[in-house]
């Protein structure tokens, strides 16, 4: 009899944190190693964040809490969803989980049974058809362009619907690409859900406030309302606040999905950290002065990657309207040899290569279901992407005759 369960075969490990992984290990071997790999903003979170969290200690909030949050952290998030997105969900209609990851898993866990369909565009965040695997779903890949800008479009979505499609997923800005989707995007997509009452919208907007320019985050819902019922909206604080480590994410959508969520976390991990949540709640009823700032940083190092990526031959980057990565077309380097007669033969041994000749670590673009690509995190120092690019191109003339 086996140990380990089937459940297992259906989903791999993330590449993304393989990847991180592997660097963290070259580092510990004394080995200078630039991460690029990670999603995780290099701002320490603000400091009246921090401190709210200390003074929660001090006041001896450190005992279990309701099962899906607090009621004041629920509040706090009722009252952005109004005064950011102008929307209204009720405290019933909210649940805080463990980080953004942990909401997802408990959202297909509740609703998905064996077999039911999940429309993922791709590329995808790396998780998204791991946990609908795991989950006994089965996840279908919307494959998307370079030259549609990596969204997918109403005609090919609906070509993809089935008698068993229960969810779609629009995550904008989007992990990995930065792609946004407009209004209008949204319109076309709405009007093709429309159409089939069973199919439900998970949208991740947690990106929603990382978008440059002239381009601003839209849900679906204020482009068609009527499906709120049928729409799950999953945000947290890691990105906005850089708050990775605190682990804390929220939900909102349906009620009785928001039951089925507290009957699942009761059994699991029970109350998201006490403190954390009281952090969170502080961070979201206040200004976001130092976001400005920062956003003004990303922009920076996104222009700087841009353009170098743009001056070598055989990359090929997307621009990106939100998010903090770039995703960069190698094809240029697959089937090349280096000098030692190395051959790339994917964007996998491709992000391999510059790990251990380069001593920069990247994501390959398979993790993402996207190939061939790769997604570099500019969520670190501009001095660091400045010497990882130098890194870079030094190695990538083993490729030139």
């Amino acid at each position: 009899m086996a140990l380990i369960s089937n459940r297992l075969s259906r989903f791999k490990p993330s590449l993304t944190v393989k990847i991180t992984q592997k660097a963290r290990e070259m580092i510990k071997n004394g080995e200078k190693v630039i991460s690029l790999s990670s999603g995780e903003p290099d701002f320490d979170t603000p400091k009246h964040i921090k401190d709210y969290a200390k003074k929660a200690i001090d006041d001896g909030f450190t005992k279990y809490t309701q099962v899906d949050g607090i009621d004041e952290l629920k509040k706090a998030i009722s009252e952005k969803f109004k005064k950011e997105n102008n929307l209204n969900f009720k405290k019933d209609e909210i649940t805080v989980g463990v980080g953004g990851k942990h909401v997802i898993y408990n959202l297909f866990l509740a609703t998905l049974d064996e077999g039911e369909e999940v429309i993922i565009p791709s590329p995808y965040w790396v998780s998204y058809p791991e946990i609908v695997s795991l989950c006994n779903g089965k996840p279908i890949i919307l494959e998307t362009s370079f030259n549609n800008e990596f969204k997918i479009r109403a005609d090919e979505l609906e070509s993809n619907i089935s008698q068993k499609t229960k969810w779609l997923i629009i995550n904008s800005p989007c992990n990995p690409t930065g792609s946004v989707y407009s209004e209008n995007e949204l319109k076309k997509i709405s009007e093709v859900i429309l159409k089939f009452p069973n199919l439900h919208i998970l949208s991740d907007d947690i990106y929603e406030h990382i978008t440059y320019g002239k381009c601003k985050f839209i849900n679906i819902l204020n482009v068609e309302p009527s499906l709120k019922d049928r729409t799950f909206i999953v945000n947290g604080v890691s990105k906005v606040f850089s708050m990775t480590g605190w682990r804390i994410g929220y939900g909102a959508g349906d009620s009785e999905i928001i039951k089925s969520i507290a009957k699942i976390q009761s059994q699991s991990t029970t109350n998201p950290c006490s403190i954390s949540q009281m952090a969170a709640k502080y961070a979201i009823e206040n200004e976001k002065k130092f976001l400005k700032d920062w956003l003004k940083q990303f922009e920076e190092r996104k222009n700087f990657l841009v353009s170098f990526f743009n001056s070598v031959e055989g990359f090929e980057p997307f621009m990106p309207d939100g998010a903090f990565y770039l995703y960069v077309c190698c094809k240029g380097f697959i089937s090349k040899k280096d000098i030692n007669g190395y051959e790339i033969k994917n964007d996998y041994d491709f992000a391999e290569y510059l790990l251990l000749n380069a001593r920069v670590a990247v994501v390959p673009g398979v993790a993402f279901g996207k190939s061939p690509y790769f997604r570099i995190s500019y969520a670190t120092s501009l001095d660091d992407l400045k010497n990882a690019c130098n890194q870079i191109q030094k190695v990538i003339k083993n490729f030139q005759k």
